[in-house]
């Protein structure tokens, strides 16, 4: 299997080589681009199967690589610092990431978590919604990425009406009555969807006020959305919920 390292320092792209040779055999055939332009030369030369790409470069961005690619045909895992922005983006449109230094077990982790979705090409779309969320377009169809072990979705945010946490697992549930389990906690979804205005009612459940129809105060407090489903608030969060409500 091919991987093509893109990063503009060189001790960070020998850190990286070292720790596939020691970690990820199934890793063949490495080679290396400082830039965005001798990356983007590179990808075709090259046609790698994974692509580590570095978010600041001497000659521009890992975003304005992406944005000049047709239809790119491997895996992509960001390289970055502590970028707020991009994170958010990364994990808006489920795009794999790695945090500088590179630590060994999450580099093993990514690589084969690309290897598995080898045949899915999603990226094209996948990279649109990390470049909207980036660039702070927002407007009523934003859409974030959604796995799960067959497929890939690609969701309107303003559709989802809540997400339940099941153990490591989230459940989405939708306007149309349909639900997608997804092998992430709640924790990193509430992440994505906060700047969207989700409010977080539960250690449980995450809602999208926008669908909320009323405050039942029985029972301890619920949330009741359009179609009837309701989830509960806890008594620690009623009066934040109550007024994040009062002022959507």
């Amino acid at each position: 299997m091919t991987l093509l390292i893109i990063d503009n320092e060189p001790i960070i792209r020998e850190g990286i080589v070292a720790l596939l040779q020691a970690y990820c055999e199934s890793i063949t055939e490495i080679h290396e681009a400082d830039g965005v332009q001798s990356g983007l030369k590179a990808i075709a030369q090259y046609k790698p199967d994974i692509v580590l790409l570095d978010v600041e470069m001497d000659d521009g961005t890992g975003f304005e690589l992406v944005q000049q690619l047709n239809h790119p045909a491997f895996q992509l895992i960001f390289i970055t610092a502590h970028n707020k922005y991009a994170i958010d983006a990364f994990r808006c449109a489920a795009i794999d990431f790695l945090l500088k230094p590179v630590d060994p077990q999450q580099l093993q982790e990514s690589i084969g978590r690309a290897q598995k979705q080898i045949e899915q090409q999603n990226l094209s779309e996948q990279l649109a919604v990390m470049l909207k969320q980036y660039m702070h377009r927002r407007d009523p169809d934003q859409k974030i990425v959604l796995k799960d072990i067959n497929s890939t979705y690609f969701v309107k945010v303003q559709d989802i009406l809540f997400c339940e946490a099941d153990g490591t697992y989230t459940k989405f549930y939708f306007t149309n009555n349909s639900s997608i389990l997804v092998s992430k906690n709640l924790k990193e979804y509430e992440a994505v969807l906060e700047p969207f205005g989700f409010i977080r009612t539960h250690h449980s459940y995450l809602a999208n006020p926008l669908h909320i129809r009323l405050f039942d105060k029985t029972d301890g407090g619920s949330l009741v959305f359009e179609g009837g489903l309701s989830i509960p608030v806890s008594q620690r969060k009623k009066d934040y919920v109550l007024q994040r409500l009062e002022t959507r």
